[in-house]
C-alpha cells in the first residue's frame, strides 16, 4: 500500500485507519491485540492525569509495527526489533519531540528499568521477557547513565509502565476515535511552533 501525502490536516485520520483496519491484529503472544494493547495504555495515562502529550504516547507507542502502512521504510521495517525506531521516525514530522522520544525510548526503557529496579523485569509479562533477551538485556551501567542523560527519558519510563500494565484482557476502553481531538490538539500545536 502506498501512502497518501501525509500532513498535519491527514496524519490522525491516518493514524486512525490503520488502527480500524489493523488493530485487531494480535500482540506478539499477548493475551490482547495491538488496538487493545495501546488504547489501554492510553487510558492508563489518562487515569494518572497525564498531560495529552503523554496519553499521545501512550496511545501510540507501538505505531512502528505499523510502519509499512507508511511507505517504504529502511528501519527494518516490520521487524520488532527496531519497531521503537520506525515508529518514531513516522511521527516525527507531526508530533512534538516528547511524542517521538517516548516512542523511541519505549523498548530502551525496558532494559533501563531492568538493570534499575530490582523489582521490574518478575513483573513483565513473558512476550516481554523473551523480547527484551532480543533487545539486549538489561543495560549495563554506562548505557544507563547514557539513558538518562536524554532529556525525556522520565517520560519514556511512565509510557513503558503504562505499556507494561496494558496488557489485560477485557479491559473496557474508548475507542481510538475518542482519542482523535486530542492527537489533532497536539499535532496542531507542535506545528504552530515549528512554524512560529
Amino acid at each position: 500500500m502506498t501512502a497518501p501525502k501525509l500532513d498535519r490536516t491527514n496524519i490522525v485520520d491516518f493514524i486512525a485507519d490503520i488502527f480500524e483496519r489493523r488493530g485487531a491484529e494480535s500482540y506478539l503472544g499477548e493475551a490482547v491485540t495491538m488496538s487493545e494493547h495501546m488504547l489501554q495504555g492510553a487510558v492508563l495515562a489518562e487515569q494518572e492525569g497525564a498531560p495529552e502529550e503523554l496519553v499521545a504516547a501512550a496511545l501510540l507507542h507501538d505505531i512502528g509495527h505499523y510502519t509499512s502502512e507508511f511507505g517504504t521504510m529502511s528501519l527494518g521495517d516490520e521487524r520488532d526489533n527496531y519497531h521503537e525506531e520506525a515508529g518514531a521516525h513516522v511521527l516525527e514530522p507531526f508530533f512534538p519531540p516528547v511524542i517521538t522520544e517516548c516512542v523511541r525510548l519505549h523498548v530502551p526503557a525496558k532494559r533501563y528499568l531492568c538493570a534499575t529496579d530490582k523489582g521490574y523485569y518478575d513483573r513483565l509479562s513473558e512476550a516481554s521477557k523473551h523480547t527484551l533477551m532480543l533487545q539486549g538485556g538489561p543495560m549495563s551501567a554506562e548505557e544507563v547513565k547514557d539513558f538518562e542523560k536524554n532529556p525525556y527519558h522520565r517520560e519514556a519510563v511512565k509510557v513503558r509502565i503504562w505499556d507494561d500494565e496494558g496488557k489485560k484482557p477485557g479491559m473496557k476502553t474508548p475507542d481510538f476515535r475518542h482519542y482523535m481531538p486530542l492527537l489533532k490538539r497536539v499535532v496542531e500545536r507542535q506545528q504552530g511552533r515549528v512554524v512560529a
